[in-house]
């Protein structure tokens, strides 16, 4: 890294979080045009994030598409209702399937909510979108107890990097980003 930064500038990361908050610009190389606009190099700008990633001033970088423009206008949240001895491989088996975007395990409430692993789907009809969770349903067999699916009605916001509303500062006193 040059003279000018260290593995964690805050003044660099604050930079980055305002230059990224409308997401990154498509081109062939976002790391080297984000550290062309920061001043730096394509490696500086990655060791950067990673050190804004280890100070805990960001959770992670993803792509985030927009289902909608791409003709996935069908969009459920399959909840299942899996025994806790078995979350880990169902949420393997189901994490590597082609039309499961994310998959996740998240605490029951019971008596109401009795479902721990959820998995994201998207489709380009209604129809399609059952026939998938029909899918999902079949590969899981006895281990689902129950299950749901909580079908998008609109589509939500979708931001970059941005600044965290509860706290605006981080240990090393610099601007904290949240994903």
């Amino acid at each position: 890294m040059s003279s000018s930064t260290c593995p964690y500038n805050a003044e660099l990361a604050a930079r980055l979080v305002e230059l990224t908050a409308a997401g990154l610009p498509l081109v062939a190389q976002p790391w080297a045009w984000l550290g062309e606009q920061l001043g730096i190099s394509e490696a500086e700008t990655l060791a950067l994030l990673q050190a804004m990633q280890a100070q805990g001033a960001l959770r992670r970088v993803a792509a985030v598409p927009n289902h909608y423009r791409l003709g996935y206008q069908h969009n459920g949240m399959t909840v299942w209702d899996i025994a806790d001895s078995e979350v880990e491989r169902i949420g393997a088996q189901l994490a590597a399937l082609p039309n499961v975007s994310h998959c996740y395990q998240r605490p029951r409430h019971l008596p109401d909510w009795p479902y721990n692993v959820f998995a994201m789907l998207h489709a380009t009809s209604r129809e399609a979108l059952d026939a998938q969770r029909a899918e999902l349903q079949a590969l899981l067999g006895s281990a689902c107890r129950q299950s749901d699916m909580l079908v998008s009605s609109r589509i939500l916001k979708k931001t970059g990097l941005r600044p965290s509303r509860a706290s605006n500062r981080t240990p090393q006193g610099g601007s904290h980003a949240a994903s």
